[in-house]
């Protein structure tokens, strides 16, 4: 494994890590983060997170990642790596937007 993939799955195994530790404290969940599995559904069967369940994870989300998570995309939310792709895309547009500003 090249450095620049490993840097990307070291980035991406800390990102699930602190989404699961949003997870925990804004839904106050007598769990720890290694009791969640990066696909288990957050909802129905999973979780069994909730419709105010999903509001407040949204809420930290965007609080911990600053970042706006559009409520319509509701296949975001679904498990920790869906919403690790989207954080990571979120990111690379960003990243990609600032370059084209900087230029």
């Amino acid at each position: 494994m090249n450095i620049q993939t490993r840097a990307i799955v070291e980035h991406r195994r800390e990102l699930t890590e602190r989404i699961k530790s949003v997870l925990i404290e804004r839904l106050d969940l007598n769990l720890q983060p290694n009791e969640i599995t990066e696909d288990a559904p957050l909802f129905g069967m999973g979780l069994g997170l909730d419709s105010i369940d999903a509001l407040v994870l949204i809420v930290g989300i965007e609080d911990a990642f600053d970042v706006t998570v559009e409520t319509t995309d509701h296949h975001v939310y679904r498990s920790i790596n869906t919403l690790a792709d989207y954080l990571m895309t979120v990111s690379e547009k960003a990243t990609a937007s600032s370059a084209v500003l900087d230029a």
